[in-house]
């Protein structure tokens, strides 16, 4: 109970000092000031872009996995290079791929190029091609706001038909119907048949704004005869997903003819590859951010201790005076630590409170949310921060003898 008195008596004698030397209070906060409202920022954005890219990143399909020739991220230019020498996937083997999934699982072959598309006198150049099957539209988060998508007749190739993305019908048709128009796709026409919904930002859907998508017959037909495949296999169980990976590299195997001590030619990628890149550029963009936060707190920790050193010299009577009716060390020490964290934590505050209309701005660049978690850890900073930074000038204070304090006046 005593201990909790002497709290309660330090903060009444800490926030008075306070008020008197507001000034003074207020200057000797800007570092912890800039420091916390740096690592509070910092953590909105992070926080924001790590919830909006694991959302898009889902977009994916959380039971689905990609087989390619190559990883999706590789770490040097000579594995990039042993990687492209790899022999390409082909429609064939996508096909006999499935044959050896169980059945509950079902593969989707996705390869794309480029071409010019036409509509009329408008072009619009450079538009990704995809040649898929009408089950594409099952492993991917896409969906279609106008007409359908391919039907399973027409994914071998029967007709010359296309989804297209919101950009490309935007673009071309400019406001008139684009269901039942022929569009020039390179050299050929093709009927248009759906529309997609617009995408946004979802990864890697978002291609899809900026796509036509056509059966993959036509696309051997019409324009690679030889495509490099990507297989989007649909595993139907996210909580089976590394199970499912080993299946399917057996498989893979098996369909490549790949001797048993021979290694992988082709890589199997998933959601959890963008995943952990991001977790890995997140961290040091982390890493730099507190460093710089490190700096301003160390500096506002200095200020901090400076002014509580001339604070006790300017009380060094007062000192005295309540050791000789018999405060403790204790009482003092806690008196001044308070005054420290205090000083310190009216800095996290206005952090704070700064940092709700910064986090406003921010997301006019970047997706960013501030969360109880931030805040808590905000005034946790400012607070270790103001008691790091005072108790050498506290300890000082509670070690004075109180005959030579009285003297100081």
């Amino acid at each position: 109970m005593r201990f909790v008195a002497e709290i309660f008596e330090g903060l009444a004698i800490a926030l008075d000092a306070i008020r008197v030397h507001k000034l003074r209070a207020a200057l000797t906060t800007l570092g912890v000031i800039i420091g916390v409202l740096t690592v509070t920022l910092m953590s909105a954005a992070i926080n924001g872009i790590k919830t909006s890219f694991s959302e898009n990143v889902m977009a994916l399909g959380a039971d689905t996995l990609y087989v390619s020739r190559m990883d999706w991220f590789i770490g040097s230019p000579d594995e990039w290079i042993k990687q492209s020498r790899r022999p390409r996937i082909t429609l064939e083997q996508i096909r006999q791929l499935e044959r050896l999934l169980p059945p509950q699982q079902f593969c989707i072959p996705y390869a794309e190029g480029t071409q010019p598309v036409k509509f009329k006198t408008r072009t619009a150049e450079a538009v990704e091609v995809v040649g898929t099957t009408d089950k594409f539209i099952l492993a991917t988060s896409a969906r279609v706001a106008q007409g359908r998508f391919l039907t399973p007749a027409e994914s071998d190739g029967a007709r010359p038909v296309c989804v297209i993305g919101a950009n490309v019908a935007a673009n071309l048709f400019e406001g008139e119907p684009a269901l039942g128009s022929r569009i020039w796709v390179g050299r050929n026409t093709f009927e248009v048949v759906g529309v997609f919904e617009k995408q946004g930002e979802a990864i890697p859907q978002a291609a899809l704004d900026d796509a036509v998508v056509i059966p993959v017959g036509q696309f051997i037909t019409q324009f690679r005869r030889e495509p490099d495949f990507t297989v989007l296999v649909k595993t139907g169980d996210p909580g089976r997903l590394g199970e499912a990976r080993e299946e399917l590299r057996g498989a893979m195997r098996r369909v490549r003819r790949l001797p048993p001590d021979a290694e992988d030619d082709f890589a199997i990628n998933s959601q959890e590859s963008y995943l952990d890149l991001f977790n890995r550029v997140g961290g040091r963009i982390a890493a730099a951010g507190l460093f710089v936060t490190g700096l301003a707190l160390f500096v506002g920790g200095i200020g901090i201790m400076n002014i509580m050193f001339v604070t006790v010299a300017e009380r060094t009577y007062e000192i005295g005076l309540r050791k000789a009716v018999g405060a403790r060390q204790r009482a003092i020490l806690v008196q001044f630590l308070i005054e420290a964290a205090c000083i310190a934590l009216i800095g996290g505050v206005i952090a704070l409170l700064l940092a709700w209309p910064g986090t406003w701005l921010l997301q006019l660049l970047v997706p960013a949310a501030m969360s109880v978690p931030t805040m808590l850890l905000a005034l946790a900073v400012s607070l270790l921060t103001g008691l790091v930074a005072g108790f050498v000038p506290a300890w000082r204070a509670a070690k004075m003898k109180p005959v030579e304090a009285l003297r100081h006046e």
